[in-house]
């Protein structure tokens, strides 16, 4: 049994993104296209990546609640449903968004290339619903002028905080991942105060300081962010972007969270837009509106490499329990297992 190798959900931070998000069109001849791409992805990131394989080139591919059963049928990632929208002080709206393609590099041509030669294979059987832009801001800011993930697990703690293992066998070595598109009211962010600016956040603006836990409001975004359980802190891996079009005025925020469990990053959300306790909301919210909410689950490098162009005859209609839609090589051993042997920081894009 080959060990199992995960996509690059903990890649190192870049300088460029592009996230892209489709559905698939109703047509059920528009899988096939979809399913070979599977595939394909990691050869044709090989091909694109060779050029310049300095410049870090890596995708990560993340599939819906509704397109998975689609695509893939049972058994189900333990843990996939559509995004929940939250609706408290401010809303978090869900969206629709069958397909996720988070593509990284140090310079944006890469990217770029990338996305075209994946809607190349795709366009004509999805429809793109949300493509953003990302890029690394000054000294790793959002457009409010902070420092943003600095509190970001890196190396093992990265690969803990994010990559299922034995809660969930059948589809260890991948991830879930949740992504909002959030808008800044900029001129009405900037007219506030630095001082007030830094209790929203938490921290100090100019040197990245967290404020001492005395100094900050019950409601600063890293209080209500921070989750814990048993008294361990549940931590997720952010990659946010800034993005922006200076002609339309509209300036953002692209939150991508990943995590072994959707659940963690549901109840920051909660916290944030409900409040803890409720009404002790997150007052960042009063000047950042999120216009965008999906959730995807990210299947390891390993399953993607698998997948046929088509399912096999008898892979419908699916018992609860079975197995059919998932790749032949990806399937437990009698004992249950998958001889995972490579979870530790295996990418096949990286």
């Amino acid at each position: 049994m080959p060990s199992v190798i995960t996509q690059p959900v903990a890649a190192r931070l870049t300088h460029a993104a592009i996230f892209l998000v489709v559905t698939l069109k109703p047509n059920t001849q528009c899988n096939e296209p979809v399913r070979a791409l599977c595939g394909d992805l990691a050869s044709l990131l090989r091909a694109i990546g060779f050029r310049n394989p300095d410049r870090r080139l890596s995708c990560v591919m993340g599939v819906g609640s509704v397109a998975w059963d689609r695509l893939f049928g049972r058994p189900r990632p333990a843990d996939l449903h559509p995004f929940r929208e939250i609706k408290g002080e401010h809303h978090a709206v869900s969206t629709p968004g069958d397909i996720l393609f988070h593509i990284r590099a140090t310079h944006m041509d890469l990217c770029f290339e990338l996305a075209t030669q994946i809607m190349s294979r795709i366009g004509d059987v999805v429809t793109t619903v949300d493509e953003v832009h990302g890029f690394k801001y000054f000294d790793e800011r959002d457009l409010l002028g902070f420092v943003d993930g600095t509190e970001n697990p890196v190396d093992q703690d990265a690969l803990d905080a994010t990559i299922i293992g034995d809660e969930d066998p059948t589809f260890a070595g991948g991830s879930y991942v949740i992504v909002q598109k959030y808008l800044h009211d900029l001129k009405a962010w900037n007219a506030v105060p630095v001082e007030q600016q830094e209790g929203i956040i938490g921290r100090k603006k100019l040197s990245d300081i967290e404020l001492d836990d005395a100094a900050k409001p019950a409601y600063a975004h890293n209080v209500l962010t921070t989750i814990e359980e048993s008294g361990e802190q549940l931590e997720i891996v952010r990659d946010n972007m800034p993005f922006g079009e200076v002609g339309k005025g509209e300036f953002g925020t692209f939150f991508i969270g990943y995590a072994r469990s959707p659940a963690r990053i549901e109840q920051m959300l909660v916290n944030m837009f409900v409040g803890r306790p409720p009404g002790n909301y997150d007052r960042l919210l009063d000047f950042s509106k999120a216009v965008t909410g999906t959730l995807f689950f990210v299947p390891s490098a390993t399953f993607l490499a698998n997948v046929p162009a088509a399912p096999s005859p008898d892979s419908s209609p699916v018992a609860e329990g079975e197995t059919a839609g998932v790749p032949e090589s990806y399937r437990p051993s009698s004992d249950g297992s998958l001889g995972i042997g490579s979870l530790k920081g295996e990418s096949a894009n990286e």
